[in-house]
């Protein structure tokens, strides 16, 4: 088959697992949207891969018209080395060391992907949302629990950094500034600034990125505490929101080594 007949694909399907809900949709990877509402079902308990894999079958099962038979993408929260989750955060011990490509790829019977939530957000935003078109060194940090991290350079992906976990002052960095320390210790917007502020000056130190992108939920406040931040990186909201992990695990399915390119018609 020559070149000419081999189309890279312009629709996947993303999945996005949480510690509360597994939610789903076929993206769109040309525009990077969702191509049909996104379906959500919550995270069975205890959220054991077997019950968990369960639910995403269901998910792809619901959009059989839409998904096809193309690899899928399932962000994760948890370093994914390989194919293979080193950690969990929100979901049951028993997906530490975790084959999860293998066990999802049996349950669907197709190829599937699965990256880190944070590091799939990241691809997002790099390739359709607030680091579009950005060179050089882009770092998106998604504020919430805890504090998730995405490093890309020049749009490519750099997997499983966890800068939320950097010893500042003494302290797990997250402990301290992430949305739910704000929470957790009714701080006002002023005094959570100052807090990351202290954390991006120490990150911008050691990697000099070109641009922060911020994610998580609190970034739809981000007019109440990125002005307060005084440090030489730009810093930005992200853009795609709570649909960000979704598309990130799509584009990552559809671009991963393993995933066959679909024939042209």
């Amino acid at each position: 088959m020559s070149s000419s007949e081999i189309n890279v694909p312009t629709g996947g399907f993303g999945i996005d697992i949480g510690g509360s809900g597994i939610k789903g949709a076929p993206v769109d990877l040309t525009a990077g949207r969702f191509a049909a509402d996104r379906l959500r079902i919550p995270t069975p308990s205890p959220s054991t891969p077997g019950a968990v894999a369960d639910v995403v079958a269901q998910i792809v099962e619901s959009f059989a018209d839409e998904s096809g038979t193309g690899p899928v993408g399932v962000t994760f929260p948890a370093v994914i080395q390989h194919g293979i989750a080193r950690t969990a955060a929100n979901v049951d011990d028993a997906w530490i060391d975790t084959d999860v490509d293998t066990l999802f790829s049996a349950r669907l019977g197709r190829s599937v992907h699965v990256v880190n939530d944070a590091d799939a957000a990241g691809v997002a935003e790099a390739r359709f949302g607030a680091a579009k078109n950005t060179k050089g060194l882009v770092i998106v940090a998604t504020l919430g629990t805890g504090i998730g991290s995405a490093v890309l350079l020049d749009g490519r992906l750099v997997p499983n950094t966890e800068l939320g976990h950097l010893e500042i002052d003494g302290h797990d960095a997250e402990h301290r500034a992430a949305d739910s320390a704000r929470e957790r210790e009714d701080l006002s917007w002023e005094k959570w600034a100052h807090r990351l502020q202290t954390y991006f000056r120490t990150v911008e130190n050691l990697f000099w990125p070109d641009l922060f992108v911020i994610g998580g939920g609190v970034s739809k406040k981000s007019a109440k505490f990125l002005p307060l931040l005084d440090i030489r990186t730009p810093i930005v909201p992200a853009e795609l929101l709570n649909d960000a992990g979704i598309i990130g695990a799509a584009v990552l399915a559809a671009e991963a080594p393993e995933a066959p390119a679909t024939p042209a018609v």
